[in-house]
């Protein structure tokens, strides 16, 4: 298949922890004390994805001395490309950022969803929703080269007359498989309410990756901490 994968380590289990064939760095973000970045890897692997996160919110820092430590590390490390995961949206110096290492970096630039805009660089979305065919999810980026960011994750899904709840849960360890939706599912009928448990397994996510290969997707994303050991088997 098309598709790469990678695994977001932090600085701690890149050096500690045996690593997958695919490493996204994901320690690096602007610095609180400076105008430019901190925690930029002192060594990687080459062929790994360098991640830039907005945990610290860019205000005041110099897009030059970023675009200089970036370019540096990532020629150095021979990286496949950046991942700008940027999650605070609203930022008028983070959207004119990411439009500017769109242009300038010697490699790859995926920008999250928030940021993307109608640009040509790729766009890193979040994980998809359970309840939402990856066709569905896809849709509004198709024509672009789409990074995905994935996760194991499960949600609970209450009906009541008042209407409907959604809140994060734990997975359960039964259920139906739903093969449209890539995900386990189960229901329990109360009194005044009906809840529905949402869950994706990783035989799940590895049908959805299969799919998500079809339609465009051609690099995937997950923590280490969350998918190893599991990371050999996937795709």
């Amino acid at each position: 298949m098309a598709i790469a994968g990678y695994f977001a380590m932090t600085a701690s289990e890149y050096r500690c922890c045996p690593r997958p064939e695919g490493v996204a760095w994901m320690a690096c973000h602007f610095s609180p004390y400076g105008t430019g970045l901190t925690n930029l890897p002192t060594e990687l692997a080459a062929g790994a994805l360098l991640m830039l996160n907005d945990r610290t919110p860019m205000q005041g820092h110099d897009p030059e001395q970023i675009i200089q430590q970036l370019t540096e590390a990532l020629t150095r490390w021979d990286c496949a490309g950046l991942v700008l995961d940027f999650q605070q949206p609203g930022n008028p110096q983070a959207a004119q950022l990411a439009a500017l290492l769109a242009e300038q970096l010697p490699a790859p630039v995926g920008v999250s969803s928030l940021y993307a805009g109608e640009g040509r660089c790729p766009v890193f979305l979040p994980p998809v929703p359970l309840d939402t065919p990856l066709s569905a999810y896809l849709a509004p980026w198709q024509g672009r080269e789409i990074w995905l960011d994935t996760a194991l994750d499960a949600q609970k899904l209450t009906l009541t007359p008042s209407g409907l709840t959604t809140a994060p849960a734990p997975a359960l360890s039964d259920g139906f498989s739903e093969e449209t939706l890539h995900c386990h599912y189960a229901i329990r009928q109360e009194e005044e309410q009906v809840s529905f448990s949402l869950w994706r397994t990783a035989d799940d996510l590895d049908a959805l990756l299969k799919e998500a290969d079809t339609l465009g997707v051609t690099r995937y994303l997950g923590l280490y901490q969350e998918f190893f050991p599991h990371a050999e088997g996937l795709l």
